[in-house]
């Protein structure tokens, strides 16, 4: 039995890590679930899981969890980056799942590491932003970091058992977005609601807007950096609009390693639970005489120039990628209320990685210190933006 922590139980990929949970029920326990606001959907989960402890991203949403949980006997709740940590490094947790969105949650996997727990990542922030903390304390510890991110759990499969110079290149798929084929003119008139619409993924708001700006490519870039101990010329990434070959390796004899699934998150966190060992799963087999074809494009940067920032922030080793990324939050944000267009998000990301001052990073504190200046000087830009919407 493998006891598990899930951070972001109630979104996306937190309610497709309990459908793995329900379908192993003699393999999974859940120990402890955290969430951001969704209090009524957590006193749900926590009602029929019955973890040890639960946490919110806020007291009021610790008040309302409670009035949600009405006249049932609670577990421990804890609130804020603390309850993060406590949910991450209850002593019976075995693997944590870190599937919240943000920033939030990278203090609660440095504690969780400490303690050593396995980690099964989907958040790509907590890489982005410190790579080398994580990875550095995680090889000194012992501690495996499992990716749930489809791509990167696809490189990971292709990779078992071999050495880093045994690669010569990796190859991150992208399906495009919804917007792949759209003109700059036609890109500038892009609403929320028509870029909320993903063609081949269901995910969350901020990363189904990642994927159709490209940057979610970009931080998968970074990601794998530090993931897989590659330099990020070696990554490239390559558009394919059916979304079947999820990732690919070429090593070092020029042979090309490929994982292929069905687009069901289900699959790649169900991976991350039964490393090293594979389950029978409840997943329709993938049908290519069915699908009939696979192509292949190169990404258009001038397009989609969130993948050449995010190239860009890469090859920095300090506080850069930071800066991309809190821009990018604020960015987004701003776009999904109407705020600023489409095409301002690129801007105003570039606009904050040409004012930021690269760092080396010390520190978690390091971070932090970067991505509240950021997040503050993309505000002070976005602002400027808002009377040419």
């Amino acid at each position: 039995m493998k006891n598990l922590a899930i951070l972001g139980s109630t979104g996306s990929i937190g309610r497709n890590a309990l459908k793995v949970v329900d379908a192993n029920p003699t393999r999974l326990k859940v120990i402890a679930l955290a969430a951001g606001d969704n209090a009524t959907l957590l006193a749900e989960q926590a009602q029929r899981y019955q973890p040890a402890i639960v946490a919110m991203a806020t007291t009021d949403g610790v008040d309302r969890l409670r009035r949600a949980w009405g006249a049932a006997a609670c577990p421990l709740i804890d609130a804020g980056r603390d309850g993060l940590i406590a949910v991450a490094t209850h002593p019976a947790v075995d693997l944590v799942i870190c599937a919240s969105s943000g920033t939030a949650a990278l203090e609660a996997v440095v504690a969780a590491i400490a303690a050593g727990k396995a980690i099964a990542l989907a958040n790509k922030e907590v890489l982005v932003m410190a790579g080398a903390l994580v990875m550095d304390a995680a090889r000194r510890l012992g501690v495996p970091i499992l990716p749930i991110d489809s791509e990167h759990n696809a490189i990971h499969q292709c990779l078992h058992g071999r050495k880093v110079s045994d690669i010569r290149r990796l190859i991150l798929t992208a399906s495009g977005g919804p917007f792949r084929d759209f003109s700059r003119d036609a890109l500038e008139r892009v609403t929320p609601e028509a870029a909320l619409r993903h063609p081949t993924w269901q995910m969350g708001r901020k990363i189904t807007i990642d994927s159709a700006t490209m940057m979610n490519k970009g931080l998968e870039v970074i990601e794998a950096r530090w993931l897989f101990g590659v330099e990020p010329e070696d990554i490239d990434v390559v558009i394919h609009p059916q979304s079947v070959v999820h990732s690919m390796v070429e090593l070092s004899d020029g042979s090309v390693i490929a994982q292929l699934g069905i687009t069901d998150m289900r699959l790649p966190i169900q991976y991350a639970c039964s490393y090293p060992d594979r389950w029978e799963s409840p997943l329709p087999s993938l049908d290519l005489v069915r699908l009939g074809r696979l192509d292949f494009l190169p990404p258009d940067l001038e397009r989609f120039p969130c993948l050449r920032l995010a190239d860009r922030a890469a090859r920095s080793a300090g506080t850069l990628p930071v800066a991309l990324n809190a821009a990018n939050e604020v960015a987004v944000a701003a776009f999904l209320a109407g705020r600023i267009p489409f095409t301002a998000i690129p801007r105003v990301i570039e606009q904050t990685m040409d004012a930021h001052d690269d760092a080396r990073i010390a520190s978690v504190e390091t971070v932090r210190r970067a991505d509240d200046w950021a997040r503050e000087h993309a505000r002070e830009i976005c602002r400027g933006l808002e009377l040419k919407v």
